[in-house]
């Protein structure tokens, strides 16, 4: 795959992209990993028709369900096959560690997998019939669909996109993100070799305000399905309304994470520290606000900080480490920032709330592990979401207190409850408004469960057989069988 990072994707072919130089730049170090030119204007109207064409095409649109299926499948394989390339081309161009950017690598290859096994097994309702005809349900493909994701998490994102838009029947233009574009043009070449054809798939890294909004407003594009910010998504909303077009966002958070007195100690503690400091806490799902039962407060929280100031930071490509760079010196700038504005208005930082210091840290996008007390759920640290490795713990006392200060926030994306006691945690999980409950666990996924946000953390769903059906419209079918005109046509 020599060159794949030099050229994008647009309509099947490699070109250079008529956009500005992006530079994807190593977080761990601050050195130039690959330069190339982005998408500009022109790239997405050819990649749009292109697309539009490869989807209309008898070859692909005649597919039946399970010839379609094969060719996700092999592009799942191919994923795993290169799942080593990938976690390394996506450590260096996110910073993350390799242990989590090969999972990612895994779960893409699944989602491809289940996709494909979804897709062969996806069937038609016939509806109860009123008269004397036969009535059934049919999907059909909105034709070009644009994707566009974060910096974050790529190839799981674009999975969870591309695999079910392409399953629908559906062409894709995915715009990846300006801080994490190699991965995204990987997946373009593991596509085209796994035999997908030209045309069904363009990835276009470039600017959002530039390509993403052109795919938005695009009058080609019949759907679009977005990962990122709030305000970005609102955005998208808005232009969406204007063409009367389906949208999927999947939004901000600031999850709450609660821990009651019999909770299992260590299980909790493990629990939490994965939720918010994995992936730099760089995860719109992140276990932000910790609310800890206020009997073990005290005790729970100086446990917390010990583990939290025990974890190893580090590049993502040394084993030893558990925490990476943030994904670019800008991104740890304003956390930084804001941390250090919670500390101005009062907040007590209890551990962290600086960058590491020593010669390995220094050209590097590296914040360390914070976790800030002395804060009420409603100052400004509690409600907007920070995007890096930080936690802000709270005290509660009833179970009222706790869910009305959990629910007391603009996002209700996900929740992680750590309770012994299975009536409690029911109550708590039916109580609480987030798309995602975890209980005594936290951050576990299945591409086979729906996936969504409730308030501003999103609209609409991924995953599972409904992400299918996101990617396509629906048809009612009326078949006569009386065997008689309408009686309100016939004449005497």
């Amino acid at each position: 795959m020599a060159g794949w990072a030099d050229e994008i994707l647009v309509g099947g072919q490699w070109r250079r992209g008529c956009g500005p130089l992006i530079e994807s730049v190593d977080p761990a170090t601050g050195a130039v990993v690959h330069r190339f030119h982005g998408a500009g204007l022109e790239d997405v109207d050819a990649a749009v028709a292109a697309g539009l064409a490869a989807a209309q095409d008898p070859a692909w649109r005649n597919l039946l369900a399970h010839q379609r299926a094969a060719v996700l499948r092999r592009i799942g394989t191919e994923i795993e096959a290169s799942a080593d390339l990938i976690s390394a081309v996506q450590t260096a161009d996110t910073g993350k560690v390799r242990a989590e950017t090969r999972a990612l690598a895994m779960s893409a290859a699944g989602t491809f997998v289940y996709t494909a096994a979804a897709l062969e097994t996806m069937e038609e309702p016939v509806t109860p019939a009123r008269g004397g005809y036969l009535t059934m349900g049919a999907h059909e493909p909105y034709g070009v669909v644009a994707a566009i994701t974060p910096w974050n998490s790529p190839i799981a994102s674009e999975a969870q996109k591309v695999a079910p838009a392409l399953a629908a029947g559906n062409a894709v233009v995915l715009k990846s993100p300006l801080w994490a574009p190699c991965v995204s043009l990987l997946l373009g070449r593991i596509c085209q070799e796994a035999g997908l054809p030209a045309g069904l798939l363009s990835v276009l890294p470039g600017s959002g305000a530039v390509v993403g909004d052109a795919l938005v407003r695009h009058p080609q594009v019949g759907k679009v399905s977005f990962t990122g910010g709030t305000t970005t998504g609102r955005s998208i909303g808005r232009a969406a309304a204007d063409k009367v077009m389906p949208v999927t966002l999947e939004l901000g958070g600031k999850s709450p994470t609660i821990v009651f007195p019999d909770a299992d100690r260590e299980q909790a503690l493990a629990g939490i520290l994965f939720g918010i400091f994995s992936s730099s806490g760089q995860s719109c799902i992140a276990g932000s606000r910790v609310f800890v039962h206020e009997s073990i407060y005290d005790d729970f929280v100086s446990q917390l900080v010990q583990r939290t100031r025990a974890l190893r930071v580090g590049p993502g490509d040394d084993p030893e480490s558990q925490v990476g760079p943030l994904v670019h010196r800008d991104h740890r700038d304003k956390v930084r920032a804001m941390v250090e504005r919670a500390k101005s208005e009062g907040a007590q930082v209890l551990c962290g709330g600086s960058s590491p210091e020593g010669e390995g840290y220094a050209t590097g996008a590296y914040y360390l592990p914070t976790v800030l007390a002395g804060v009420a759920n409603t100052d400004w640290i509690c409600r907007e979401e920070i995007f890096g490795p930080v936690a802000v713990v709270l005290p509660f006392g009833t179970e009222a207190d706790l869910v009305a200060q959990a629910n007391d926030s603009e996002y209700g994306l996900a929740c992680g409850i750590w309770t012994a006691d299975y009536r409690r945690a029911w109550r708590i999980a039916q109580a609480v408004q987030a798309g995602t409950v975890w209980i005594n666990t936290y951050k576990q996924f299945s591409i086979s469960t729906p996936f969504s946000g409730h308030k501003n953390s999103g609209l609409g769903t991924e995953k599972g057989r409904e992400g299918i059906k996101s990617y396509m419209r629906q048809k009612s079918i009326y078949w006569e069988t009386a065997g008689s005109p309408l009686p309100w046509a016939e004449h005497e």
